[in-house]
């Protein structure tokens, strides 16, 4: 009752799994684990398969002994939808033979597409087609490939949530820095268009860090322009950092008593001279 894509980005060595369906938090359908791979488990789905595929690869059986080992301890595995991804790359899916027509899958370098429970059979190929010509981020690339299956009829039942779920190629130190991106759209009407704004979000996030100063003006958030702002006054860019500063005010004026809070305990290297920059205006 799914369509998804699993795939490990040829570039970064990454993977990543994104879903969409007509069913409340799909997202459960997305399992995946540095280091290790990637499985997707739909159709009448049986979550087992997910983590304990990926336990499997990660003992170091391969995306094929586990597929095959998981549907072994299954008592009903035709009406089953499961596609596994391991370190290596390789794919192996099963699409059951009981799964709810237009049901199918098809495998690619380093990836699977897969659906069922389909308006017709070109979902799957649609999305393979789609991301084998597309190139970039893995994360947009997932996101293409899903209004590609959209835009081939998708689920019969119509839309309702959708997941994208990215982890990095090599377990961390601290594990919780493996997840890239986890951004799922548990119910509504466009769960696609809203990861689409999810994702883009995510982006603007991710890379504010790591921003330098001349990057400025295409902060278009309240509060990234709010925190960006006090970063340019406290280097001297004194016209730059009101204009932002403006910008997050005009949205709402909690930024300006939140400015003063921190000045009062010289938090975050906001200091009455900072305020005294940024509060000229007002």
């Amino acid at each position: 009752m799914t369509y998804s894509i699993v795939a490990k980005c040829p570039k970064t060595g990454n993977f990543g799994i994104g879903v969409q369906s007509h069913w409340f938090a799909s997202g459960i359908v997305c399992w995946a684990k540095a280091g290790v791979g990637a499985v997707a488990t739909q159709a009448m789905a049986l979550i087992d398969h997910g983590p304990l595929g990926l336990e499997n690869m990660r003992a170091g059986e391969s995306a094929f002994t586990s597929l095959e080992n998981r549907l072994n301890s299954d008592e009903t595995p035709e009406i089953r939808q499961v596609a596994m991804l391991d370190y290596e790359g390789n794919v192996a899916v099963h699409t059951g033979s009981q799964t709810i027509p237009e049901s199918g899958h098809i495998v690619g370098d380093g990836f699977s597409c897969q659906a069922n429970m389909m308006w017709n059979g070109s979902v799957w190929e649609g999305m393979y087609d789609d991301f084998s010509k597309s190139e970039g981020d893995l994360s947009r690339r997932l996101l293409s490939s899903l209004f590609a299956a959209q835009s081939k009829g998708g689920d019969i039942r119509g839309k309702q949530s959708s997941r994208i779920l990215i982890v990095s190629s090599e377990p961390k130190e601290k594990p919780w820095e493996e997840t890239i991106v986890d951004l799922r759209v548990d119910d509504h009407s466009n769960p696609l268009s809203e990861l689409e704004r999810l994702l883009d979000l995510h982006d603007q996030y991710a890379s504010f860090e790591t921003a330098n100063l001349d990057s400025y003006e295409h902060v278009k958030i309240p509060e990234l322009a709010f925190w960006k702002s006090i970063e340019l006054a406290n280097s001297g860019q004194e016209s730059e950092a009101r204009d932002l500063f403006n910008f997050a005010f005009d949205q709402d004026d909690c930024w300006r008593e939140l400015l003063i809070r921190c000045s009062n305990k010289d938090l975050l290297g906001i200091t009455k001279g900072t305020v005294e920059i940024l509060l000229i205006d007002h």
